[in-house]
C-alpha cells in the first residue's frame, strides 16, 4: 500500500525567503562555533603596553585570529606586534581606516573589534559565539569598567552604559563584534573623522539584533587622566548628544579638538 501524504502546503515568497536566511545564518553560527572569529585591534604608538595586551587578549580569546592594524607607530608597536598576533599590517592613520583594513585582510565569518588599552574578559570568545547563535543577532557589544573608584568614572562606566541605551548609540571602547555579511552589507566604517563607531553601530541596530554581552571589558583611565576625567567625560557626554541631535560630525570633531586634543597628541 502506497503511504498517504499530508496536503502540501505552498510557501509564500516571503516563507522562502525567510527559511533561506535562517538557513545561512545557522551555517553562519557554526563556523563561529568553529573558531573562525578575527579580532581586529587598531594601533597607534602602543609599544608601553602593546605586548601585555596581546597576550592577555591571546591567553583568553583561545585560537581565534589576531590581526593588528597599525596607523604608523614610531615607537616600535609593529616589532611587538607581530611577535603576538597572526597579522601585523600597515595602513594609514585613522582608526575606520585602520579597522576596515584589517577587515579586508581577516578570513572570519566574524569581527571583533578590540582596542589595545582594554583588558578582554575571560570567556569572551563563548560570549561572543552564543550570541551569533541566535540568526536574528548581527552583532553586539560589551559593558565596560574604568578600574578607579571615582565617582566620575562610575559615571563614566555606569550612568554612560544606560544614556547609550537610550540614545541608541555605543563606542568603539565597547569591543563590538558583528557578522561577516553584516559588515559588508554596512559598508564598513565610514571613514570620518570622529564618529566612527557610532556611525557604524548606528547602521548595524538597522540591520538585525544587538546582544549585550554579560562581562566586561576593563578599559584604561590613561586618556581620562591625561586629559582630566571630568573634562573628558562631559566632553564625551555633550559630543553624544549633539551626535543625537545630527549636529554634522565635523562640527563634532572641532568640539573634541579644542576641548580635548593636546599639541603632542
Amino acid at each position: 500500500m502506497r503511504e498517504r501524504k499530508g496536503p502540501h502546503r505552498t510557501l509564500s515568497r516571503g516563507d522562502r525567503r525567510y527559511e533561506r536566511e535562517m538557513r545561512n545564518a545557522e551555517k553562519e553560527a557554526i563556523s563561529i562555533r568553529s573558531g573562525l572569529i578575527s579580532i581586529i585591534v587598531p594601533v597607534l604608538n602602543e609599544a608601553a603596553s602593546i605586548e601585555r595586551f596581546l597576550r592577555c587578549l591571546r591567553e583568553r580569546a583561545g585560537d581565534a585570529e589576531i590581526i593588528v592594524a597599525d596607523g604608523g607607530s614610531s615607537d616600535g608597536t609593529v616589532d611587538q606586534a607581530r611577535n603576538h598576533s597572526d597579522r601585523c599590517l600597515h595602513a594609514p592613520s585613522g582608526r575606520a581606516v585602520q579597522m576596515n583594513a584589517g577587515a579586508r585582510a581577516a578570513p572570519g565569518d566574524a569581527f571583533w573589534f578590540v582596542h589595545a588599552d582594554c583588558e578582554v574578559p575571560a570567556g569572551c570568545l563563548e560570549e561572543i559565539s552564543d550570541a551569533l547563535r541566535h540568526p536574528e543577532v548581527v552583532g553586539g557589544f560589551f559593558r565596560i569598567r574604568i578600574p578607579n573608584r571615582r565617582f566620575v568614572y562610575r559615571l563614566t562606566d555606569s550612568f554612560g552604559h544606560y544614556a547609550g541605551l537610550l540614545l541608541r548609540m555605543r563606542f568603539g571602547d565597547h569591543g563590538i563584534f558583528c557578522r561577516r555579511t553584516a559588515f559588508e552589507e554596512i559598508g564598513g566604517f565610514p571613514e570620518v573623522p570622529l564618529m566612527e563607531d557610532a556611525e557604524f553601530f548606528r547602521k548595524l541596530r538597522r540591520v538585525g539584533r544587538i546582544a549585550i554581552m554579560p562581562s566586561r571589558l576593563i578599559s584604561s583611565p590613561r586618556r581620562y587622566e591625561k586629559i582630566g576625567p571630568w573634562r573628558l567625560t562631559l566632553t564625551y557626554g555633550l559630543i553624544a548628544l549633539l551626535y543625537f541631535l545630527r549636529v554634522p560630525i565635523p562640527v563634532l570633531a572641532a568640539i573634541y579638538r579644542k576641548a580635548c586634543v593636546h599639541p603632542k597628541d
